[in-house]
């Protein structure tokens, strides 16, 4: 007994045809690997930045003898100011000193401060060459006050402290380099993501009409829930490749501590990352199942979804080479509304914090809108040419319903 297409509820015949995607992506090993080579490679940078940010510089080991211990104080505070990490020693004489620093155990040995003269075991460190030469000139200084009865201790305290106040005629603002990350990281994601599903529903298209089993398929369901079911399916696979890639940088950036210095609004980012794939993805397969349906072979599908992989990469390099450090820039910001641009760049300036909350809902607005527009476009054009074998069809004959069957 067969089945007619009346038989089947649109949703079921769609869910029948999603969860068939779903499977055969899910055996996929093309897909399986790429999946985990996206999540390895978010998981690795996280772990590289978190150890090289995390790793704190080793303090220098600074050893003074008796008659130069007055140094110490001004000596901390020299290097504070410079962020040399510093720790001092008391050291018995000076070749007590020299022994230690013939040994490894200090870097240097303060022997004398009336002139500042240390010991070395070849050159002095290089993060202590600007502090010794800012303590000796103190130094030098401390006792100049001396000869004149003051105290010098303070005054040399006083002077390694001290810095200008500088008032800024034109501010600029500082770069926050995890908002900065998080929008490349998110450029890039929903890049390879939508890029990736897109063609595999223009491939999957053009396979099922070399097969002809888009023949069979067709008896018992009716194009356009063909189509849409195709889209669905891959799309729900999409998404849950998207969310473990973001899931899994998060979770590397909450456990290295990236964003404690951070006003990045990870949930926010990572929210919107995903929405935007959902509207990206619709209008992108939609547009892509339907041109890869004019072609019968797979050789052919580069010629006819060629100019929608063009509307992918323009927003792209935009929303990776000019938003992370001009977020504000007139074209970045009329592009972030525009729709197949939007989910491009709107999810960069999200992550950098440079969108209100009505810009962002604005443009979510104008691409939902697109979405009837190319329901039809799609349905029609598919349900036209999918059935066409031979050479391409032209998408004029398509969307007038003359189709050449071979």
């Amino acid at each position: 007994m067969s089945t007619s297409t009346s038989d089947l509820g649109t949703w079921h015949a769609i869910r029948l045809v999603a969860g068939r995607e779903i499977r055969t992506r899910l055996t996929s090993k093309a897909f399986l690997w790429t999946t985990v080579a996206l999540v390895a490679a978010v998981v690795v940078g996280g772990v590289v930045i978190g150890l090289v940010s995390n790793r704190t510089p080793e303090p220098q080991a600074v050893g003074l003898v008796p008659a130069a211990s007055s140094a110490a104080a001004p000596l901390t505070a020299t290097a504070d100011a410079a962020g040399v990490p510093v720790e001092t020693h008391d050291v018995a004489d000076a070749a007590a000193g020299e022994d230690l620093v013939a040994d490894g155990e200090l870097d240097l040995v303060v022997t004398g401060t009336s002139p500042l003269t240390v010991v070395v075991q070849e050159s002095v460190p290089e993060p202590l060459e600007a502090v010794l030469a800012s303590l000796a000139q103190q130094l030098a200084l401390a006792d100049a006050v001396t000869d004149l009865g003051g105290d010098p201790a303070e005054v040399a305290v006083q002077v390694a402290g001290a810095a200008p106040e500088v008032t800024s005629l034109q501010q600029t603002p500082e770069v926050d380099g995890a908002q900065v990350a998080a929008g490349y990281l998110a450029g890039i994601l929903l890049f390879i993501g939508l890029m990736t599903a897109g063609q595999i529903v223009a491939q999957g298209v053009v396979e099922e009409k070399t097969s002809r089993v888009v023949e069979l398929l067709l008896a018992t369901l009716r194009p356009t829930h063909l189509m849409a079911g195709k889209v669905l399916g891959i799309g729900v696979i999409g998404l849950g490749q998207v969310a473990l890639v973001v899931l899994a940088g998060g979770g590397t950036a909450l456990a290295f501590g990236l964003l404690d210095s951070s006003t990045l609004d990870l949930g926010a980012t990572a929210a919107w990352a995903l929405i935007w794939f959902v509207i990206g993805f619709a209008m992108y397969a939609l547009l892509l199942g339907a041109l890869s349906a004019l072609v019968s072979r797979q050789e052919d599908v580069g010629a006819v979804i060629g100019p929608v992989i063009w509307l992918m990469i323009v927003p792209y390099m935009i929303a990776i080479s000019i938003t992370p450090w001009d977020p504000d820039n007139p074209l970045v910001r009329w592009l972030s509304f525009v729709p197949f641009c939007a989910p491009m760049i709107m999810p960069v300036r999200v992550a950098l914090g440079a969108v209100e909350t009505w810009e962002i809902l604005v443009a979510v607005a104008l691409s939902l809108a697109l979405v009837p527009v190319l329901v039809w476009f799609a349905g029609r054009v598919y349900a036209n040419a999918v059935l066409h074998s031979g050479g391409r069809m032209k998408l004029r004959d398509a969307l007038r319903g003359t189709t050449t069957a071979a």
